[in-house]
């Protein structure tokens, strides 16, 4: 998988904006809050997540998935991007959306 892929599934996401980072990198948010950094290169993407999520993540497979930092209420999930599976990816980028996003834009996403 490359960053390519990344980026199609954010344009995705009602309300999802690629903006610049400190160090030049891809940093995803929605209504102006963070919910994914891709690193400068653009091999590896850190997801915001539920703990519990992140745990089992890193359990499961962890030559793709490592622990991050802590954000409050989430933590984060490291993600290799050429080890992980697409669709799984999808579905992660995903829920990082949901756990950011307002109400109203998540129902568009159903809609």
């Amino acid at each position: 998988m490359d960053a390519q892929v990344v980026v199609k599934v954010m344009a995705g996401l009602p309300g999802a904006e690629e903006h610049e980072g400190w160090a030049g990198q891809p940093v995803f948010k929605v209504r102006n809050k963070s919910f994914a950094y891709m690193s400068e290169d653009q091999t590896q993407l850190h997801l915001k997540a539920l703990r519990e999520e992140q745990e089992a993540l890193v359990a499961e497979s962890p030559e793709v998935y490592a622990r991050s930092w802590d954000g409050g209420r989430f933590t984060w999930v490291l993600i290799q991007l050429d080890l992980a599976d697409e669709e799984e990816l999808a579905e992660l980028i995903t829920e990082a959306w949901r756990l950011t996003a307002p109400k109203y834009l998540i129902a568009q996403l159903a809609g």
